[in-house]
């Protein structure tokens, strides 16, 4: 069994992982945005806005990004939007079980971001229909 011809779904397989944990995020903060108000950094006392309105915007933001990447519609620059976004929930979070998993998710992400398109993405299903 020529195990190499499974090589090339790899790169699709953590960005539609990577994405379906963003989609779980962000539609349950948009769900049940108060149980979430727990998790905002202290520093989010200085935003000018509700901290429940700060989740569902943060809901739509990981919502939005995640439906985009799991379909691969501009992976790489959601990706590095996703990538940054993870950089920073893990610095808030720190070292613990809870950072440990996210650290592990940002890995993902950054690997999507490097890899680029994969074979069954979007963005590659419109590049061969121009080409």
């Amino acid at each position: 069994m020529n195990q190499e011809r499974f090589k090339k779904f790899a790169p699709a397989v953590v960005r539609i992982g990577v994405s379906l944990v963003f989609l779980w995020f962000g539609v349950e903060q948009l769900i049940d945005a108060k149980n979430w108000v727990g998790w905002l950094p202290t520093y989010s006392s200085f935003i000018p806005l509700q901290p429940i309105t700060i989740v569902q915007l943060n809901g739509i933001f990981e919502t939005v990004f995640g439906l985009l990447l799991v379909s691969g519609f501009y992976t790489r620059i959601v990706a590095i939007f996703l990538s940054l976004h993870m950089a920073h929930i893990v610095s808030v979070v720190g070292y613990g079980e809870i950072g440990v998993r996210d650290f592990g998710i940002l890995a993902g992400v950054v690997s999507t971001a490097f890899n680029g398109p994969d074979f069954i993405s979007l963005d590659e299903f419109l590049k061969k229909r121009i080409t």
